[in-house]
């Protein structure tokens, strides 16, 4: 599966009712190390697919999910499982780091 867009409308259902774990990926296009772990987040996603759930929230776009997440610098990853955020961090992150936020 690939990338899902998350948006206040589809948060509940794709995120806190997902069965799987979800990898947020908070982001902007205008960000930099966002377009550098873009690639990373994706790679996982594909390698995952049914394993995880990756999701996107666009920071501009959904800014009170984003102030939901305490969410202050992009990029920002955080895993919820079963409706709970388990992992979280700030910045760019190889791709062995991100991996190991879902262990």
């Amino acid at each position: 599966m690939a990338e899902v867009v998350i948006t206040s409308a589809n948060f509940e259902e794709e995120v806190m009712k997902s069965d799987i774990p979800v990898l947020l990926d908070f982001w902007a296009a205008w960000c930099g190390p966002c377009r550098m772990v873009a690639p990373i987040v994706a790679e996982i996603a594909a390698e995952n697919e049914g394993k995880i759930k990756v999701g996107k929230v666009d920071v501009d776009e959904e800014p009170e999910l984003a102030a939901s997440f305490r969410v202050s610098s992009i990029p920002t990853l955080a895993v919820v499982k079963n409706g709970e955020v388990t992992n979280m961090a700030i910045g760019y992150r190889p791709k062995a780091d991100i991996e190991a936020m879902l262990k």
